[in-house]
């Protein structure tokens, strides 16, 4: 890649990576409806103008119920969740088991039908990987966490979803249009959700600081640096993104938050990057199917 590209890379790797920190500190002062809809009005107000400005919305309109169900499991149901979970979870046990999304992308993509077809090597890659996240939520079980760890694994699920719907039915669609109209849409959604759990206090400074990054740095600059990066350096090497973000969860949680790191945490990492790299190896035509499904960004973001 290109210098620009490198610097692109290492700045979404790191704005990615600092979500799982951030949702942590705020929903030690706000109800996570609250927090989720602080950040989807923001991004969605950032972004609006830039896809009217681009005419990026008017072609948006046929595929209208495809697009409500990949704002649905990109954005309205894991938002809440990993929220929810982390009011429980070390931020950095949250970033790790998200790190399964590429193996459920490849476990989803087969049981659905698609043209991906696993060879052996791959399903090494699914088997590896799924120990790992078994190694990790069977310890976040025996802390009495079954219901946030279930939480998270279903994050997981609905990010691995994402890119499936996106991919064969919403692949012709300007990638900052659908992401902007997504996240109005979850604005929409949440805003009776939150007003029920509104706080009666003005939160602490940090909490607001840390809604207003998720909002501006993690979701509007993030999916704009995204979009650059996938101009500058291709949509599979944007993709490996996928691999970074884990490690840096890891980083913050345990020097800023001073969670534990445990062997059972490396060991686990150490599975599911080495099972994603593997269940998502291309080959042949699937190498296709790969490309143009890394070029839709997961709305997560991840994150």
């Amino acid at each position: 890649m290109s210098r620009r590209g490198w610097l692109l890379f290492a700045a979404l790797s790191v704005i990615w990576g600092i979500p799982y920190l951030l949702i942590k500190v705020a929903v030690g002062g706000v109800a996570p409806p609250v927090l989720v809809l602080a950040r989807v009005t923001i991004g969605a107000a950032l972004l609006l103008p830039v896809a009217i400005r681009r005419r990026q919305l008017a072609e948006l309109l046929p595929h209208w119920r495809w697009l409500l169900a990949f704002a649905v499991v990109e954005i309205i149901a894991p938002w809440l969740l990993l929220s929810e979970a982390e009011t429980k979870l070390a931020s950095s046990l949250s970033g790790l088991l998200i790190a399964s999304v590429p193996i459920l992308v490849a476990l989803l993509g087969m049981l659905t039908g698609g043209s991906d077809r696993l060879g052996w090597v791959r399903w090494a890659g699914l088997l590896l990987g799924l120990a790992g996240v078994g190694l990790l939520a069977g310890r976040g079980a025996a802390g009495g966490h079954t219901l946030a760890i279930g939480e998270v694994l279903g994050v997981a699920v609905c990010y691995a979803a994402g890119p499936i719907i996106a991919s064969r039915k919403l692949s012709e669609l300007p990638s900052l249009g659908m992401t902007a109209v997504c996240l109005a849409f979850a604005a929409v959604v949440y805003a009776p959700l939150a007003a029920l759990s509104w706080p009666s206090a003005v939160p602490a400074a940090k909490v607001l600081a840390s809604m207003a990054t998720l909002g501006v740095v993690c979701t509007a600059v993030a999916f704009l640096v995204f979009f650059a990066l996938i101009a500058e350096a291709g949509p599979a090497r944007a993709s490996v993104i996928t691999y970074v973000n884990p490690a840096v969860a890891v980083a913050l949680g345990v020097s800023v938050l001073g969670e534990p790191f445990t062997w059972a945490m490396a060991v686990a990492f150490v599975l599911i990057l080495g099972g994603s790299v593997l269940a998502t190896r291309p080959t042949g035509s699937a190498a296709q199917i790969t490309e143009r499904a890394a070029s839709r960004p997961s709305l997560e973001s991840r994150r």
